[in-house]
């Protein structure tokens, strides 16, 4: 059955990405070989979503609201809503400032049996900032920001079959046109696009209890690449491939638990090993990230260094054909260290009370992001509000008390799913 073989390599592709060593006895700084992948515009892959935000960040195979405009746009055409309009709010870094902050409005409608057009506008404020010049001289107090529109449209391609792609505008200011020595900088902007695809089926019977199975498909933040100078070179957005499950149990009329399970892995090229050899800055391991958008997504699969290999002195050894020797099987290991794991629980009570659970993993060498988090919801006639926490597992991790605030209106009767008209 498709359902039980998309959960199994779900499951199977999270199990080798627990499996890379991320610390601990034996392993040290060295073995860890710290890489981690960089980009511009990080905002856009911060989830605002308080409910996928409860379930440790899975919310690519989530049954479908408004937040799913920014999660994966094919699910909407699953939704029992005929619209909806959702607002969150979410304090950010509150460990290191008090004043940074990120809004997400979002909202879809349906329009006859197969067609969704949705939208989106998400705001990162980072607070309020004093430039000073190198002898710590005041210059001016200038509060950078950034922000997002999304365009949405998905298409119902079957009963259980959906597809979806966005088009997004994003510009970031973080500098005013501030002049610094022998460059003047500027905004970035970009155009980007998200693909997705939905799968759905309530034909599953799992240990004797009806249930509903998803499977959600999608690449994010497909865009050009973006510098905030005219000298500097361009850098790659935070283009992301999630692939997600989850499974529903009805266990009876007023109790339902869902499970859901994202892996995910950025689409953008692996920093490259480089050293000064002879006074040249030479490539030892890895591949030049000196390519366009479409290559170095390709490339992203393939191009970690690896662990290189050097003599007593320190110095890479270096092969007879003039490359370098990298240990063996550390490539792989390396691009199985990109793999990102969430996971999470959810329990509704007669469709009016939410418990939801869950836990993010990222190896400690690609940013060791690691943390739980909790969160409940309430619903009530047309309104939803969503609540949730991350618990950090690492002390003064900025992400530590990350609180995120989410509230929904529906609109329009109910509707009926389970067949689609033809056209």
């Amino acid at each position: 059955m498709l359902s039980h073989k998309l959960l199994i390599f779900t499951i199977f592709i999270s199990y080798l990405s627990f499996a890379q060593p991320s610390g601990g006895q034996g392993v040290t700084q060295k073995d860890i070989q710290l890489n981690t992948i960089t980009t511009a515009m990080p905002f856009l892959g911060i989830n605002p979503d308080s409910r996928s935000g409860a379930m440790g960040d899975a919310g690519t195979a989530l049954s479908a609201n408004s937040s799913s405009v920014m999660w994966n746009t094919a699910m909407l055409n699953f939704s029992e809503d005929k619209s909806e309009i959702g607002i969150s709010y979410t304090p950010w870094l509150r460990q290191l400032t008090n004043d940074m902050h990120l809004s997400y409005l979002s909202g879809y409608a349906k329009v006859g049996d197969r067609h969704v057009v949705g939208g989106a506008l998400r705001y990162f404020s980072l607070g309020e900032i004093t430039f000073t010049d190198a002898n710590n001289n005041y210059i001016r107090d200038f509060k950078p920001s950034e922000f997002e529109l999304t365009l949405a449209y998905a298409f119902r391609l079957a009963e259980k079959h959906s597809i979806g792609i966005n088009g997004k505008f994003a510009y970031s200011n973080l500098t005013g046109g501030l002049v610094t020595p022998g460059a003047e900088t500027k905004a970035a902007i970009a155009g980007i696009a998200d693909i997705s695809y939905a799968f759905r089926t309530e034909d599953i019977n799992w240990f004797k209890v009806n249930g509903v199975y998803s499977f959600g498909l999608t690449i994010v933040n497909i865009g050009n690449k973006v510098s905030y100078t005219e000298t500097a070179d361009r850098n790659f957005l935070p283009t992301t491939l999630k692939i997600g499950n989850a499974y529903t149990a009805k266990i009876d009329k007023y109790n339902k638990l869902t499970v859901s399970v994202d892996v995910s892995k950025m689409l953008v090229p692996t920093p490259a090993v480089y050293e000064k050899i002879n006074g040249e800055n030479t490539l030892i391991s890895g591949k030049s990230s000196n390519v366009g958008v479409i290559v170095g997504m390709i490339q992203s699969f393939y191009d970690a260094p690896g662990t290189v290999i050097r003599d007593s002195n320190g110095d890479p050894v270096q092969n007879s054909d003039g490359t370098y020797q990298v240990k063996k099987g550390s490539r792989l290991a390396e691009e199985l260290r990109e793999i990102m794991v969430g996971s999470g629980l959810e329990y509704w009570y007669n469709d009016i009370f939410a418990l939801r659970g869950g836990y993010f993993y990222e190896n400690i060498s690609k940013g060791g992001r690691q943390f739980f988090t909790v969160g409940v919801g309430f619903k009530y006639n047309i309104f939803s509000f969503d609540f949730s926490y991350l618990a950090a597992l690492k002390r003064n991790n900025p992400l530590a008390n990350t609180m995120r605030f989410t509230l929904r209106f529906t609109l329009g009767d109910k509707l009926n799913n389970s067949k689609v008209k033809p056209e």
